[in-house]
């Protein structure tokens, strides 16, 4: 497991690098100005939560605890509903999309709770 998540970290960052330098240089032309902070928020959540996946994977590793476990997956669902629907909002305008997002922010926060549970119960 921890593999997977170290794995899955670091090609969620690399694409998280590549959308933002894709944002910066050529979607500024294309998008207004509304749909283009979208998409940033996207990809520092993106970011953040790669990130995110790193701790748990290593937190895995150290402990074997499975709230850290959970944590990964909480995050891995997070990056896939907020930061996916609000990329797919972007990409589309399906407005619809905007619903989805805020349960990625609860997984998002489920991630940090389980990872902060984890930590919590090392003796």
């Amino acid at each position: 497991m921890p593999r997977l998540f170290f794995i899955t970290g670091s090609l969620l960052a690399l694409a998280g690098v590549a959308a933002g330098a894709f944002g910066a240089h050529t979607l500024g032309d294309i998008l207004g100005l509304e749909r283009l902070e979208v998409f940033h928020t996207a990809v520092r959540y993106q970011m953040y939560h790669a990130f995110a996946l790193f701790v748990a994977g290593w937190a895995v590793e150290k402990y074997e605890a499975s709230q850290f476990v959970k944590a990964g997956w909480m995050f891995l669902a997070g990056v896939a509903l907020f930061s996916g629907s609000l990329y797919i909002l972007v990409a589309t305008e399906i407005r619809w999309l905007g619903a989805v997002t805020p349960v990625g922010g609860m997984a998002f926060m489920a991630g940090w709770f389980f990872l902060a549970w984890g930590f919590w119960e090392l003796r």
